[in-house]
């Protein structure tokens, strides 16, 4: 029987070469794979419409105000048709980044426990509320965060920051409640199913006897976690965190409900402020002229704009944390 090494090849007097052309696919092979394609450019087809229809219902208020002015101002009154998108960039970058604070070390550490600790039994327990954290609606999160979390910060937390932290400008002020530490709360409980989750599937990928290699030369359960599973799974988590962030600059219902919906910059995580879902989720059923639905459409294509950079320096952060295990071992 003909092998395949020899259909491939054909020879030549005193050497072996290979032939030029690949046997190309038949009919419908061409078909499925033209298919594929069309069907991954459609989202970049998607993608651009939404910056095509944003730019021009914002094309106005830019015009008059100029780009930099609109993204540096900080002044949003609608009725002087006085545009500026500052307390809401703000507000989201902080909101975001505070959660992430909050949601990381707990998510990443939960998984651990999960993956490299837990009995099985326990395993099978925890995972279940974590799978339903993730399906709650935003509005149910906004409820408890009014009944409940607003009530215990403003009764208990804060005034406890207050107390323990006050010299830092970030716990001053009077404990509302309603702030960017409550968003930034809630947002770190939302996005905490996804880090974990995430980061689970990624630390079951470690291989076995990375963990095998490292307890064999003496290595202690935290000290084989700390350089033989951390480092591997580094690229895989980063990921995760990055889908994090993904949802917290996105999310729009908790956070309109708890963030207090004020326009203002302020260094305390006590005081009131917005986010850019928040504003265009609360004004854009009111909006009534040209001037202040373009500037609505231009906060969502400013927030369109900071998600894809944020995306594209998370990618980097991969890139860069993939080649990292490679320049040590080195």
């Amino acid at each position: 029987m003909q092998r395949a090494s020899d259909i491939l090849t054909v020879r030549k007097p005193g050497r072996l070469s290979r032939i030029a052309a690949p046997v190309r696919g038949n009919l419908p092979d061409r078909a499925w794979a033209a298919l594929l394609t069309v069907l991954g450019l459609a989202v970049l087809a998607v993608a651009a419409v939404i910056v095509v229809e944003l730019w021009r219902l914002s094309s106005a208020v830019l015009a008059k105000t100029g780009l930099f002015s609109f993204v540096f101002a900080s002044h949003w009154d609608v009725v002087r048709d006085l545009y500026g998108a500052l307390p809401f960039i703000y507000g989201t970058l902080v909101t975001s980044c505070l959660a992430l604070l909050l949601a990381v070390p707990v998510s990443v550490g939960l998984a651990l426990f999960l993956t490299e600790m837990s009995p099985p039994r326990v395993r099978s327990i925890v995972s279940f509320p974590i799978g339903l954290l993730a399906g709650i609606p935003s509005v149910v999160y906004g409820l408890w965060g009014l009944f409940v979390l607003v009530p215990l910060l403003r009764g208990h937390v804060e005034p406890g920051l207050a107390r323990t932290l006050g010299f830092l400008p970030f716990f001053r002020g009077p404990p509302i409640g309603l702030g960017y530490l409550a968003a930034g709360v809630i947002l770190a409980i939302m996005i905490l199913p996804t880090i974990t989750s995430i980061a689970i599937e990624v630390l079951r990928t470690v291989p076995l006897s990375l963990r095998e290699a490292a307890l064999a030369l003496g290595a202690t359960r935290w000290e084989t976690i700390r350089i033989a599973v951390l480092p591997y799974a580094r690229a895989g988590i980063l990921g995760a965190t990055i889908l994090g962030l993904g949802r917290a600059l996105g999310e729009t219902m908790a956070v309109t409900m708890l963030i207090g919906n004020s326009p203002t910059i302020s260094a305390s995580l006590f005081a009131p402020g917005y986010s850019l879902p928040a504003v265009i989720a609360n004004e854009f059923a009111e909006a009534s002229g040209g001037l202040h639905t373009g500037a609505l459409a231009a906060l969502g294509l400013l927030l369109f704009a900071v998600t894809l950079l944020l995306n594209i320096a998370a990618r980097l952060l991969v890139r860069i944390s993939r080649r990292g295990p490679a320049r040590v071992a080195a």
